[in-house]
């Protein structure tokens, strides 16, 4: 069984309610949820756009191969409404991004492995960092959290309190 690493997250739809049904069908279609992060939101990450992300990490024991996972993924976004307009960033009802597939490095045209934007993101070094502070990174021989004290990324990614009436 392979440790696999996967943020999810979403702008779109009752926002809670789709990363909640995401794990779902993580469970039932790619593995064992072992490891499952707060929710963070934050601000949309390299497009402009009204409406904050809810996101999330969590760590998977899977059977099954990148590739495998990679179909998986694209049919769980699929079922979740997610819709690819462009090549560019856009707002989606959900997102689901490997970050880290054991220490495998991978560059195939489906699968970038670790994620090759990860030590960027902030919204997603914070939910990783909660889980898994001292993952290193096969690339970099950095810690998770190393690389979240040194991430340049301005943005903010706070954990997500919902409103209740």
């Amino acid at each position: 069984m392979a440790r696999v690493y996967l943020s999810i997250g979403g702008n779109q739809g009752d926002r809670e309610k789709n990363l909640a049904e995401v794990c779902k069908h993580i469970s039932s279609r790619i593995g064992i949820i072992r490891k499952q992060s707060a929710i963070y939101e934050s601000e949309p990450w390299g497009f402009e756009c009204n409406s904050n992300f809810l996101n999330q990490v969590v760590m998977v024991e899977s059977g099954l191969t990148p590739a495998a996972l990679m179909l998986e993924i694209s049919y769980i976004e699929s079922l979740m409404g997610r819709e690819r307009k462009n090549a560019g960033y856009s707002s989606r009802t959900m997102d689901i991004d490997v970050l880290f597939y054991e220490q495998a490095i991978l560059l195939t045209p489906e699968l970038i492995v670790p994620h090759k934007h990860l030590h960027k993101r902030r919204f997603v070094l914070e939910p990783l960092n909660e889980i898994a502070p001292n993952l290193i990174h096969p690339l970099f021989s950095l810690t998770v959290h190393d690389l979240l004290v040194t991430c340049t990324d301005k943005s903010k990614a706070w954990k997500y309190e919902p409103v209740t009436a």
